[in-house]
């Protein structure tokens, strides 16, 4: 009868043993499949932190580049000739700015003449022009700007809005 009882207990024992390896066996593949994924959130993280690393001083550089080109759209024809040097000076400096921003694949968002897509373009402002179809844009007021895939800063918009002008 104590032979019979010792087997009964070490097979309990046995059994709770394998129980308790399963256990610890779940939990490792658990924390490894949690390290895991620890691992790819922050390699992911980190290749995104190095791929927008630019972004703020682009963000800083874009003021300038809005400022440059409201000096280059003074119109030349009608100036004395030091004038229109330094007006041939700001439009090559502009232009390799442009080239600068180019070569960290910053590209402007295409507005005048397009459809509104809020996802590109803020639009301030409406008017009812009836020769233009709805929703079409008007007027560029501040250019917008792509970094990469990334929107950094929307175009703001004067957009058609067919029948909102009519009581005025």
């Amino acid at each position: 009868m104590k032979e019979k009882k010792k087997k009964e207990e070490k097979t309990i024992n046995i059994e709770s043993i394998i129980k308790e390896k399963e256990e610890l066996n779940d939990k490792l593949l658990r924390t490894a499949a949690e390290m895991q994924n620890y691992k790819k959130r922050k390699d992911e993280e980190i290749s995104k932190i190095i791929k927008y690393s630019n972004e703020e001083m682009i963000l800083e550089f874009l003021p300038i580049i809005d400022n440059f080109e409201r000096a280059i759209r003074l119109d030349d024809e009608n100036l004395n000739d030091e004038l229109s040097k330094f007006l041939e000076g700001f439009k090559m400096i502009y232009s390799n700015m442009f080239n600068v921003l180019k070569n960290y694949e910053v590209e402007e968002i295409e507005a005048l003449g397009k459809e509104f897509d809020s996802n590109y373009h803020e639009a301030v402002l409406t008017d009812c022009v009836e020769e233009k179809e709805d929703n079409i844009i008007l007027e560029v007021l501040q250019k917008g700007y792509k970094y990469k895939d990334k929107i950094i800063r929307h175009s703001l918009v004067k957009v058609n809005r067919k029948g909102e002008m009519k009581n005025e």
